[in-house]
């Protein structure tokens, strides 16, 4: 998944969650269960044909290369080394919720025991021009994998896959000018992906970027976010009327307010969007120019479950709460029925089938 300095062990949060348990918000009446079932939910997109398609980290596995390859900043502030396996997946679900697997066997990995088993696999997933193409974060040497790359895969109509870009690689040889050497991953841990401008575009937390990749493979860095922002842990990313929108995570313990969004334009000039916003993890434009932003964690010092928040800001800059209460959510859509799409349980939890998709009934919130 994403990294940032200040993280520390995922175990510790079952500590703090007795302690905020009371807390926590109750769940919004125009949230509900789409589908179960899933493995650490990240990005999700509806496809041509009218389907939700789900990332899943997956299970992570046991297979390690250390000594082989350098790992991953190990503790007290990073999450190496890692131990991987081939557990990810990308999932189909239809309008009723019935769910289906569309590839599998994708590389997955976990951080180590200490740092809390937090599990990367697919990152995110788009369309381009009909065809289904999914971005990797658990791959990598130093992600226990010998072998392979993250990566962009075009995904087949039969579950097979092809790396049309080696997106480990590319960062290796192209250094941001930031980068945390306490929380350096190799391998990068990407984690957004959209289709727009005849491109594939992705951000990168860990070493502060966005690229855009063609289908042919080029891959070309937009802008080095961390040249200007530092650390900032850039994650979700929308596109909307020619500009790019990028919110980031920030570090941890969690400062109130402390994330933003920048506005990217596509020759990547950076420019501050939205502030006093927390925990960003997802972006996302409906057709009236508002933009939705899920909140991981809002009101407690580190992610914890039950404090997760979906904001709308509106064109004049009015900021709405849509939804509260969700538990620990990692990705959000908009649906061709016009309501709101949440991947929830997404990371910190046993690969065991509790990951959800929550649907957000839009005509059930209040208006602007």
């Amino acid at each position: 998944m994403f990294r940032s300095h200040a993280w520390k062990r995922f175990a510790a949060l079952s500590v703090l969650a007795l302690s905020f348990a009371t807390l926590a918000g109750a769940q919004s009446a125009n949230v509900s269960v789409f589908a179960s079932g899933f493995n650490n939910p990240r990005g999700l997109k509806f496809g041509p044909d009218g389907y939700l398609y789900v990332a899943e980290g997956g299970a992570g596995g046991t297979l390690s290369t250390v000594g082989k390859c350098p790992q991953a900043a190990g503790l007290p502030d990073g999450p190496g080394p890692y131990t991987g396996g081939f557990t990810a997946r990308i999932s189909r679900v239809d309008a009723r919720g019935n769910v289906s697997t569309v590839a599998e066997d994708l590389p997955s990995s976990q951080t180590s025991p200490a740092f809390g088993n937090l599990t990367s696999g697919v990152a995110d997933v788009a369309f381009f021009r009909g065809q289904l193409y999914a971005l990797l974060a658990g791959a990598g040497c130093s992600h226990g994998l010998l072998g392979t790359s993250n990566g962009v895969l075009r995904i087949k109509s039969n579950g097979t896959w092809k790396e049309i870009a080696n997106l480990s690689h590319f960062q290796m040889t192209h250094l941001v000018a930031n980068p945390n050497p306490g929380d350096f991953e190799p391998d990068g841990t990407w984690y957004s992906m959209v289709s727009a401008r005849g491109l594939l575009y992705a951000v990168e937390p860990n070493h502060g970027e966005l690229d855009s990749i063609s289908t042919d493979g080029d891959i070309h860095r937009v802008v080095d976010i961390s040249a200007s922002q530092g650390h900032i842990v850039p994650t979700a990313l929308a596109y909307h009327d020619g500009n790019f929108f990028v919110g980031n995570l920030d570090t941890f313990p969690i400062v109130p307010g402390a994330s933003k969004i920048l506005k990217i334009s596509p020759s990547g000039h950076i420019s501050t969007f939205a502030t006093g916003l927390n925990t960003i993890l997802g972006l996302v434009f409906d057709d009236e120019d508002n933009l939705y932003v899920l909140e991981n964690t809002v009101g407690a010092p580190g992610p914890m479950p039950g404090f997760a928040k979906v904001l709308r800001i509106s064109e004049d800059g009015k900021v709405t709460e849509i939804a509260a209460g969700l538990n620990l959510p990692t990705g959000i859509t908009l649906g061709p029925d016009g309501n709101l799409y949440v991947s929830n349980y997404g990371f910190g939890y046993p690969p065991n089938g509790s990951g959800q998709i929550l649907k957000i009934t839009l005509h059930d919130c209040p208006e602007d």
